[in-house]
């Protein structure tokens, strides 16, 4: 690893980063109802603020040479218990300000948004509030510079999760998802706090700089022990197998939401995680397997759950999963991957933002329909939400030219790099999730905007206003330039000081045999989504469908996974505990009382109170000594 440096300039300033959102969050919930009137504008004030602060740390870095780029802002010491101490800090390096850029620039624009998504609702301030908080507490995640401060950030993020998805307490199902999405992350986060404690009891230390200096030295079983529980907690917030029937389940939140959660702030968290520890799993082959079988797993089961979708957010969440197992698949690779897991996290950032805010988009102007069997033709009046989400489409479903192109065929690129049966199997498992991708996304495109009107009766369709739609605009821009740029632009080079040294040069090569595959199948994708629902009426009501599809509605059955093999024997579990507790130490500690009592009941009968009772017991108790004595002697 790199010498750590003291920051300089703007960026010991880096404080400042989450101080403004942060502060944003408390004046908006401690203000209460009379900040309603300007509470919206303070949240986007604050999530701008970082922004400018952001790209004025990056400007100041690029200015550093490589070996320099690699600082640290001291903080406070945060915590002394017997041999652990903790110093808090912000780590500024290349890696944590490339998340920086996402979050704020991103989450800005979705702030700017919800102005007009939210303009109706009478809680809009505290909406604010909390997009304010998750804001404040991803980006503590990405800049802390030890693993407990990467956890309290964690465990914000969870928080404001659940706090948003569950906005609209008064809606049953937003209420139960957000309290499902807690409780799945609880999992998650268990196996994070396990693997710091094991960091401490093995390393001495919790910082990255001691860990990662540190690692070489210990057992390797330990070391894999914890990359894998640093992988169960990377599947939690990123919903990757077994950890992801949560995120289906949270598009019960308010648009804006999901686009945070699914662009710029949750589900990216566990490739963070996995990228920055990448020390320990190099020295973990075992777990850096299991995180690009995980990867591999994710990204088919999110693509096939996105085609049997018609709740326009499900699919899309359908999507994050599979996008997000590809940036997993990629940091498993290793030194040949990081970069394009995170070149591919910042560029799905943009285009997935794009189209989630253009359904929210669909939504207003459908009087928040969500099913895509009612829409239809909205290209026609919707034309500027439309386009940018057409943009976003072309960039996910890897057009030429466009952001996915270079990224995730830069994923699959390096997949069948990595040689072998291992290579050949996840390169196979990348180029048929890019089918699949090309087909779901192509039939939310078509159901959506294409064919013939399908609408309600008293709805009509309009455009957004500009609050809304220039943020699309802007999204759409990342969307198609993002990928080209990061990947042409040297962004391999600006990473290196984040990662191992010995990083694979990546050049980008436009025409190779699996990327002419990844053409190939596009085509075949895009084709049977327009022949199912573009080139044919789409009925209003969902026709049953295949063994596939019906699994695919059904979140390919993890609930009922879940239920089966979590849920239920956890109650038989309860059971048989109360059952022993109330029949075994309850009945050991009621037995022995009601022997003792009913002992001393009968003992206390003995007791009678009358003098004559007592003389003859001393009589008879005289004989019996006397007659003791007379036996011995004979």
């Amino acid at each position: 690893m790199t010498a750590v440096l003291t920051a300089e300039g703007v960026q010991s300033l880096a404080w400042l980063l989450i101080a403004f959102p942060l502060a944003g969050a408390a004046v908006l919930l401690l203000g209460g109802r009379r900040t309603d009137k300007w509470g919206h504008l303070l949240g986007c004030a604050m999530s701008l603020a970082s922004f400018a602060v952001g790209v004025a740390m990056f400007v100041q870095m690029l200015g550093y040479g490589h070996e320099e780029r690699r600082r640290v802002v001291h903080l406070f010491q945060y915590l002394v218990v017997g041999d652990l101490k903790v110093d808090m800090g912000l780590l500024i390096d290349p890696l944590s300000i490339s998340f920086v850029l996402l979050i704020t620039g991103v989450g800005s624009l979705i702030h700017i948004y919800s102005i007009g998504y939210m303009e109706h609702d009478p809680d809009r301030r505290r909406f604010f509030a909390f997009l304010n908080l998750f804001v404040a507490s991803m980006l503590l995640l990405v800049l802390a510079d030890n693993y407990l401060g990467l956890y309290i950030g964690w465990e914000g993020v969870g928080l404001a999760s659940y706090l948003l998805i569950g906005f609209w307490q008064y809606k049953p199902t937003a209420a139960t998802a957000a309290k499902k999405a807690f409780v799945v992350n609880r999992v998650g986060d268990f196996g994070l706090s396990i693997a710091i404690m094991l960091m401490f009891a093995t390393f001495g230390t919790i910082s990255f700089t001691g860990v990662f200096e540190n690692a070489g030295g210990a057992e390797k079983g330990v070391v894999t022990a914890i990359g894998l529980l640093l992988l169960l907690g990377a599947c939690g917030k990123s919903a990757q197998l077994p950890l992801q029937s949560w995120l289906l389940d949270a598009m019960e939140g308010p648009t804006p939401v999901s686009a945070l959660i699914h662009a710029a702030t949750m589900v990216t968290a566990g490739v963070y995680l996995i990228v920055r520890s990448n020390p320990i799993f190099e020295l973990a082959p075992t777990a850096q397997l299991a995180v690009t079988v995980v990867g591999a797993a994710t990204l088919l089961a999110g693509a096939i759950i996105g085609c049997g979708k018609d709740d326009i957010k499900k699919a899309l969440a359908g999507s994050t999963m599979s996008q997000i197992g590809y940036m997993h698949l990629a940091a498993g690779l290793g030194k040949a991957g990081y970069v394009f897991a995170i070149a591919h996290l910042i560029a799905h950032g943009f285009f997935k933002a794009g189209m989630f805010l253009g359904a929210g988009s669909v939504m207003h102007g459908m009087k928040d329909a969500v099913n895509m069997r009612k829409y239809g033709a909205l290209r026609a009046v919707m034309v500027i939400t439309w386009a940018t989400f057409g943009l976003g489409y072309l960039a996910i479903i890897g057009f030429p030219g466009l952001s996915g192109w270079f990224t995730k065929d830069g994923i699959i690129e390096a997949a069948f790099h990595k040689g072998g049966t291992s290579g050949a199997i996840l390169g196979g498992c990348t180029l048929l999730g890019a089918g699949i991708t090309a087909y779901y996304m192509s039939r939310v495109m078509f159901m959506t905007f294409f064919g013939g009107k399908r609408w309600d009766d008293g709805v009509h369709p309009h455009e957004s206003p500009k609050v809304m739609t220039v943020p699309l605009m802007l999204l759409s821009v990342g969307s198609v330039l993002m990928g080209g740029f990061l990947v042409l632009g040297g962004f391999s080079e600006f990473l290196a000081p984040s990662l191992p040294p010995g990083m694979e040069e990546h050049h980008f090569e436009p025409i190779t045999n699996a990327g002419i595959a990844t053409f190939v199948l596009m085509i075949i994708g895009v084709g049977i989504a327009w022949r199912q629902y573009a080139a044919r009426p789409v009925p209003r009501e969902a026709p049953r469908g295949s063994l596939v599809t019906v699994a695919a509605r059904k979140d390919l059955y993890g609930d009922a996974i879940n239920e089966s093999l979590i849920m239920r024997p956890g109650q038989w579990l309860t059971r048989l505990a109360v059952f022993f507790d109330n029949k075994g130490v309850d009945g050991v500690v009621n037995g022995l009382a009601a022997g003792i009592g009913g002992t001393s009941g009968r003992v206390r009968r003995l007791q009678t109170g009358f003098v004559r009772s007592y003389a003859l017991s001393m009589f008879i108790g005289a004989a019996l000594v006397v007659g003791a004595l007379v036996l011995v002697r004979i």
